[in-house]
């Protein structure tokens, strides 16, 4: 029997589950793995291998997530790189789980149950009022180079740095906190990585268009006049990426600094936040420069102080060499 791993942002999974146990009954070889706010990454995905590990069938994966992009997708996608029978499927909801449990006693893979559940899922979601009517546009023609548009200068309404690049509260919260009509991710390494590239951009909410770009490249579109019209929300892996493109010229003055994940050789400085020795070095760097930090990891979040979190990695650092 196909396996099936419900991963959602918050208890979301563990209630959809109940849900799903209260219409058709328990249901073995289904485990709930819930991301919680001081979860990293990493360990989402250590405790979906310990939920696989109980299964009788381990061949066979289904993962149903909340969302797209999100993080329970993103280490599911991770894990089924190396798993080439496991499939994901996202918008998690009671009719597709239902769907799910029935299409297990007439089909043998994860994949022939991901594709037959799609329908399901669609139908489920209904509205007592009429859907509202979408223009159909023509997409717009190339416009020549040296043409200007507005006053000529792309508009920054974000540039924040997340180890995470595209995800969940990319996606929902600070894209409506600040209306970008583009999503650039800029890095380097993500822009030659097409499978990365490829799902930071399917990830773009609902008419935002979502790019990776390397450094040069954003440090030629913030003084190409055709973006005089555009605000974009820039999206940084590391500040030492934010320190290159601001000396290439980008003209960002406040850096909204929300998640730096942990590793080898850093240290915590909050429940979201880790930094190395070249991390604090480039922040001072920044610093120096006039540069702004906004430390929240949603825009409801209270603003920390850069100075203490850059004292306290100082300290740790130190600590951590001796």
């Amino acid at each position: 029997m196909v396996g099936i791993i419900l991963a959602t942002h918050g208890e979301f999974a563990e209630g959809i589950l109940q849900s799903g146990t209260m219409i058709f009954g328990e249901q073995e070889n289904v485990k709930a793995v819930t991301l919680h706010p001081s979860d990293s990454p990493e360990s989402l995905k250590e405790r979906m291998l310990a939920a696989i590990a109980t299964f009788d069938n381990q061949d066979e994966v289904l993962f149903l997530v909340d969302l797209w992009g999100g993080t329970p997708f993103n280490q599911a996608n991770n894990l089924c790189g190396e798993h080439s029978n496991w499939a994901i499927v996202a918008g998690l909801n009671l009719p597709m789980l239902i769907e799910a449990y029935s299409s297990r006693f007439s089909m043998e893979t994860a994949k022939e149950i991901a594709s037959a559940i799609l329908e399901s899922a669609k139908e489920g979601i209904r509205a007592t009022v009429e859907p509202a009517k979408t223009q159909t546009s023509k997409p717009a023609a190339a416009i020549p180079e040296g043409t200007v548009v507005g006053d000529g200068k792309m508009k920054i309404v974000l540039a924040r740095i997340d180890s995470r690049l595209l995800h969940g509260q990319v996606a929902t919260s600070w894209t409506k906190s600040t209306n970008p009509t583009r999503i650039i991710v800029v890095s380097d390494s993500v822009a030659k990585d097409q499978l990365r590239k490829k799902l930071i951009e399917e990830a773009a909410p609902p008419g935002v268009k979502a790019n990776v770009v390397p450094i040069k490249k954003i440090i030629e579109v913030s003084h190409d006049p055709r973006f005089g019209n555009t605000k974009a929300l820039l999206l940084f892996e590391n500040p030492e990426d934010v320190l290159r493109t601001i000396e290439g010229g980008v003209d960002i003055n406040v850096v909204n600094v929300g998640s730096m994940a942990h590793s080898v050789g850093k240290v915590m400085v909050n429940k979201v936040l880790s930094m190395n020795a070249q991390d604090v070095e480039t922040f001072e760097k920044l610093k120096a420069k006039n540069v702004k930090f906004d430390v929240r990891k949603v825009p409801n979040d209270s603003n920390d102080n850069m100075d203490e979190l850059l004292k306290k990695a100082k300290q740790e650092l130190a600590e951590q060499k001796n």
